[in-house]
Order: structure tokens, then C-alpha cells, then sequence
């Protein structure tokens, strides 16, 4: 199965949301970081593509209908190579909005990690630092200006080089309509989904953090 649906937005712009939305619409499974550390034999490509060394897309998205959020958007340009006949979806929202929502949630794994007793878990704290804090926000993710100027380049770029026939700039927020005029699929009856509030986010990872210790 080749990929029909690549999503190139920045985590924390609805990409959570827009995976179930795209699962729903007969677009899955999705790719998205959770798969990452839900699945460890997937960790070992993206510590590939964090040293340079690209993988098999081919084999990294196999069974995968679709790609959003890191660390798939991190290498969206080669993707959409490698897949030519894939729509590009790319989620947007308000930058201010974007880094506060960074910030409060994923912005503290985006750092130099600190060392974890689970092996898995360092691993993948390291991947991550690697290839989104350091290749993309230069080991400057707590500047807004900085970071703010690093996401509104990529929305930019994006724009400027993905064809505007295969390409929707996108917010979640918009709901259903959008997204499927662009997939040219039936709008659902049922509402759009809106999940990994920054609340959910905190609260997921309150929990997971709580029973790691009492293990």
C-alpha cells in the first residue's frame, strides 16, 4: 500500500485530530508520532533518518494509508517524491496559538533529553531531539521568535513547492467541509473529531509519568 494522504504540518496544529478524521474517512491506518512509540521496530528508521541515512519509505509506511504530524513531516519533500500520487494536506493555526500550544505540551521532549531508566523511552527522547529540537528548531524551541519564524518558513515553503492542485493549507478547525472536497469523499454524519487538547495532552502524560513510578 503506498501512501494517499501526506500531512506536512508541525506538530501541534490538529495533527491528532486530523489522523482520526483521515482513519474515519477510509484513510488508515495514519501514521503519526504515537506510532512511533507504540510500535518499536518503527523507532529504528527514524534514528536512521535522524543520522542522514534515509530509509525505505516504502517500508517504513507499509499498511499505511496516511502520514501526519513528526516525524513523517519532517522529511515531507522526500515523501512527496516517493509518492507522488499522494494529496498533501498541510494543517495549519495561528503561530502565537501554535508555539503556546508547543510549549505546554510537547516542547520539553523537543529538548536535549535527560537520561530515562527505560532504554525504549531514552531512545526515542534522543530520536526526537535530534530530528525536530535540533534539525528543525536548531536547538531553539523555547524562542518564540525563533520558532515562530521557523514555522511560518515551512508553511511558506510548502505553499511554493507542492502543485496547488494536489496541495490543501488547512485548519482543523474548519471541520469536515474542506477536507472532504479535497479527498473527494462523502462528509460524514457524524462530528469531526477534536482530540490531544494541550489539557489531554497534560493529562495523558500526567498519568503515564505516575504509573511509571509505581511500576
Amino acid at each position: 500500500m503506498a501512501l494517499r494522504v501526506i500531512g506536512t504540518g508541525f506538530g501541534r496544529t490538529g495533527t491528532h485530530s486530523l489522523k482520526l478524521a483521515l482513519e474515519q474517512l477510509g484513510f488508515a491506518p495514519c501514521h503519526h508520532m504515537y506510532e512511533v512509540r507504540e510500535h518499536p521496530e518503527q523507532l529504528a528508521f527514524w534514528q536512521a533518518a535522524a543520522r542522514g541515512e534515509l530509509p525505505d519509505w516504502d517500508e517504513v509506511f507499509a499498511g499505511f494509508a496516511a502520514q501526519v504530524d513528526w516525524p513523517g513531516a519532517r522529511f515531507w519533500r522526500e515523501l512527496a517524491e516517493h509518492f507522488p500520487d499522494a494529496k498533501v494536506i498541510l494543517s495549519v493555526r495561528p503561530a502565537d496559538a501554535w508555539f503556546d500550544s508547543l510549549q505546554a505540551t510537547i516542547g520539553p521532549f523537543l529538548r536535549e533529553p535527560s537520561a530515562h531508566d527505560d532504554p525504549a523511552r531514552h531512545a526515542h527522547a534522543r530520536m526526537v531531539h535530534e530530528l525536530i529540537g535540533r534539525q528543525i528548531f536548531d536547538d531553539r524551541v523555547d524562542d518564540r521568535a525563533h520558532a515562530i519564524g521557523v514555522f511560518r518558513d515551512h508553511i511558506a515553503e510548502v505553499q511554493r513547492t507542492i502543485a496547488p492542485e494536489r496541495l490543501l493549507t488547512y485548519q482543523v478547525s474548519e471541520g469536515w467541509g474542506p477536507l472532504c472536497r479535497f479527498l473527494g469523499v462523502p462528509v460524514p454524519d457524524t462530528p469531526f473529531p477534536h482530540a490531544n487538547s494541550t489539557e489531554a495532552f497534560r493529562a495523558r502524560f500526567a498519568a503515564r509519568d505516575e504509573q511509571g513510578s509505581s511500576s
